[in-house]
């Protein structure tokens, strides 16, 4: 019968704690794999020392000194009867019957040279298969030649041998580094497309550490695509809080991260608490601030709303006194006094803009008096908000001023606001007023789209809808929009009738 020999628990894609996938320290059992040094490509270098970009430690599924003094034994008492008639018939599938050929006695010994950078030592391929002929090193599969008491275990190398890999969420972590350690290429594109297959939101944090550990920028792209797609999703996985720094850095640098300010804020601060338990320090703000490091300086704070940034990150005691009074001065005084934090948005934007319309007839005369034109909206699926279309003069050309928001209802938190202008031809068109950033709409969830406008009386529409759908011409995608009366003081707003006709969105 022939078994793999998977000793110990090697990392997984699902692995739930520290270790290899994160700052923690490995176990220092002989079958666990190493935390090698964060640099690329860990390579073996000339002379039997690690040149730069190789990752110290024992290679993983190496066997102990009592496993291969057991072979050794096992090898010396039967070998000279094993031939190929002796070998199970449940030899491991994929693997050729010459392999189960004993081969003479002498030969069997299980070789006791040093594991630790052994392809330094041999200067031929010839030489390297000679070394792991019979040798547990990497073994995934054991032939057992004879019978009764006289049967003996030979290792052997699939891989290698027939170029067949099997690889799992159990195996692949350590099978890639084994690949990189010994130069192993082809195993480890296998590994690299196994992974890209199998790339998720809720691992894509943990494999994208991995992907920059073993130098793999495609890999590393392909997670920080989907990061940049799932960006919510991604930060509540598990596995984030067991990210490095610098991976945290190289998330935070993006534009294109598709999240609220105030979340990578909530989400640097769980990772800093993790952080700070690995390196053995309380938790406190101070501490906190401490491991962040620059992380911190690239959570643009102010992109939040003031009610954000007063809810959380003014509260926590990360930032100084000094810092939290600058950003309340650059929410509430004009002109803007400049803060040390990034305040250029940023761009979670992909794909085509698409806006929908919710009246089927424009009509004349809208007043304004101060008060806001107010409907109620969701969606059946996540998108991002990024203006309105409004009417405007019927007296020919004209400039408005107008403030536009976005609340969610339930906790009437502004999500999205802009104070600015636009100007009108007289036309029954809408006219485009954006927001500064995309506001991020949930599916399901209840919000209330407000303008209060300030200009001479406008266009309106009528025939309005209470269900509008946007189909993808080419997805297919269908984003529907329900909208319902937003209660109290409106400026006569309805789904009937009113302002805020159009709806201007990213998928």
């Amino acid at each position: 019968m022939a078994t793999g020999d998977y000793s110990g628990r090697p990392p997984s894609l699902n692995f739930p704690g520290p270790g290899p996938l994160g700052n923690g320290q490995p176990s220092n059992s002989g079958y666990s794999m190493p935390t090698p040094a964060r640099r690329p490509n860990p390579q073996s270098g000339p002379g039997g020392e690690e040149s730069a970009g190789v990752a110290a430690g024992t290679p993983p599924n190496v066997q102990n000194s009592i496993q291969r003094a057991s072979a050794q034994s096992a090898a010396a008492r039967g070998a000279s009867g094993a031939t190929a008639s002796n070998v199970s018939a449940a030899s491991v599938p994929g693997t050729h019957s010459s392999l189960a050929s004993a081969p003479p006695a002498a030969a069997v010994l299980v070789y006791r040279e040093p594991v630790y950078n052994w392809q330094a030592t041999k200067s031929t391929v010839k030489e390297r298969f000679a070394f792991l002929f019979n040798n547990e090193v990497l073994s995934d599969v054991h032939f057992l030649v004879g019978k009764g008491m006289g049967v003996q275990r030979i290792p052997a190398h699939r891989f290698l041998y027939s170029d067949e890999v099997q690889i799992g969420p159990e195996t692949v972590m350590t099978t890639l580094y084994t690949a990189k350690k010994y130069a192993v290429p082809a195993l480890e594109a296998h590994c690299v497309e196994f992974l890209k297959k199998n790339l998720r939101a809720d691992n894509a944090f943990m494999l994208l550490t991995q992907a920059r550990l073993f130098d793999e920028p495609q890999l590393a792209s392909l997670c920080l695509e989907n990061i940049d797609k799932n960006t919510g999703d991604a930060l509540a996985a598990e596995g984030f809080t067991d990210i490095d720094l610098d991976t945290l850095v190289a998330v935070l640098e993006r534009d294109t991260l598709g999240v609220r300010e105030v979340r990578l804020f909530v989400a640097a601060v769980r990772w800093a608490e993790a952080e700070a338990h690995r390196q053995q320090l309380q938790p406190t703000p101070e501490n906190k601030r401490r491991v962040l490091g620059k992380a911190l300086a690239l959570i643009r704070f102010p992109l939040m709303t003031i009610e954000e940034f007063a809810a959380g990150p003014a509260q926590s005691s990360i930032l100084t006194d000094r810092e939290v009074v600058s950003l309340f001065l650059h929410f509430t005084v004009n002109p803007k006094p400049r803060v040390e934090f990034i305040d250029r948005p940023r761009c979670c934007l992909r794909g085509k803009e698409c806006s929908i319309t919710r009246f089927g007839q424009v009509e004349s005369r809208w007043g304004y008096s101060g008060t806001s034109d107010r409907i109620r909206f969701s969606v059946n699926r996540r998108i991002f908000v990024v203006g309105f279309g409004l009417y405007g003069s019927i007296h020919g050309p004209t400039d408005y001023q107008v403030n536009i928001q976005i609340i969610h209802t339930d906790s009437n938190t502004v999500l999205g606001q802009n104070d600015t202008g636009f100007s009108c031809d007289g036309s029954s068109n809408t006219f485009r007023v954006m927001f500064k950033e995309p506001v991020e709409i949930l599916p399901n969830v209840n919000y209330t789209a407000c303008a209060t406008l300030k200009g001479p009386d406008s266009h309106y529409g009528t025939k309005g809808m209470r269900k509008v759908t946007h189909e993808s011409s080419s997805t297919g995608t269908k984003t529907c929009f329900t909208f319902c009366y937003a209660a109290g003081n409106n400026n006569g707003t309805s789904v009937e009738d009113g302002q805020i006709p159009e709806v201007i969105f990213y998928t």
